[in-house]
């Protein structure tokens, strides 16, 4: 991961070295030579997705002219990425947001570690049923036995959401879903960890005492926090939205709602190893402009 960029750009291996060091030099030798296996724990993807999304970002503003400043006016990211927001817009240092991150990866983990098998699935959402999911997900959650739960991980866009739980909670509530009729089908995640639910608790904990002894600074935009869908308006606010964004939905699709209808974006860069986000604006909205740069002939071809 990243290393088109590393081999391509000064700025780049800058960047990369940076995370690295920060992590005791933990974090190069797995996103360029580490197994796949290796990669995708969450403990190490987090603080690799994270490096090489900043690492693009640099590498526009030394190599294309880019200013956030003056090109963009507001920047979010989902889940991790909320981290990557709040880099490139110089609230908290790589430095610091790289070791959050493995922080943060390590406690979820260690969150679920002896409490059974757990699960995330995506939901098909039908036309019109988004609002009709939210209710039936409060009904199903309250119906479940003991030591079971389900509940809303992420409303990604209004055909899109991502349930967290127990294996048998996800299961029933997919089941219910489909059966009533507002989602068209379910398709189990590959993941390590029920991320963004209350079984993430302790994880979620871990990270409150973790952030006390972090400085952030006001953004030089607007970030739009993934738990409230609005802009972080204090400083002092960050660390707490980042503490309930451990067990909270990520509300991504009200968050593009806001800009559209709040602050009347439509226009997008997104940065970072792959193009999941992206195409769920194009789906949701394809008359709206939106710029992607994943790899370094991303940059190369880089144009406004």
């Amino acid at each position: 991961m990243g290393k088109d960029l590393y081999d391509t750009y000064s700025v780049a291996r800058q960047v990369v070295d940076e995370a690295d060091d920060a992590l005791g030099g933990t974090l190069k030798h797995v996103m360029f030579e580490g197994s796949q296996e290796d990669l995708t724990r969450t403990e190490n993807a987090q603080p690799a997705i994270l490096t090489t999304s900043i690492a693009m970002l640099r590498v526009l503003e030394s190599e294309r002219g880019l200013k956030i400043e003056e090109t963009c006016r507001h920047a979010l990211g989902h889940s991790l990425g909320e981290y990557s927001a709040l880099v490139a817009t110089k609230a908290v240092t790589l430095h610091d947001a790289v070791k959050l991150v493995r922080l943060r990866g390590q406690a979820m983990t260690k969150a679920v570690t002896n409490k059974g098998t757990t699960a995330m699935s995506a939901l098909v959402v039908r036309a019109d049923k988004l609002e009709s999911l939210v209710t039936a997900m409060d009904e199903i959650k309250a119906s479940l036995p003991a030591g079971e739960l389900a509940e809303i991980a992420n409303i990604n866009s209004s055909f899109q959401v991502v349930i967290s739980g127990t294996v048998r909670g996800v299961d029933h509530a997919s089941r219910m879903l489909q059966a009533k009729k507002i989602a068209a089908r379910a398709v189990d995640l590959p993941v390590s960890a029920p991320f963004h639910c209350s079984l993430m608790q302790s994880a979620a904990d871990e990270m409150k005492v973790a952030l006390k002894d972090v400085h952030f600074q006001q953004p030089v935009i607007n970030v739009i926090s993934n738990v409230t869908a609005k802009p972080i308006t204090r400083v002092e606010d960050i660390s707490d939205l980042l503490v309930r964004q451990v067990t909270g939905t990520v509300q991504w699709h009200t968050s593009i709602k806001y800009l559209r209808d709040q602050e009347n974006v439509h226009d997008y860069i997104s940065l970072g190893p792959g193009k999941v986000l992206a195409n769920l604006l194009r789906k949701e909205y394809p008359l709206d402009f939106v710029k992607t740069v994943t790899t370094a002939e991303d940059i190369q071809q880089w144009a406004l």
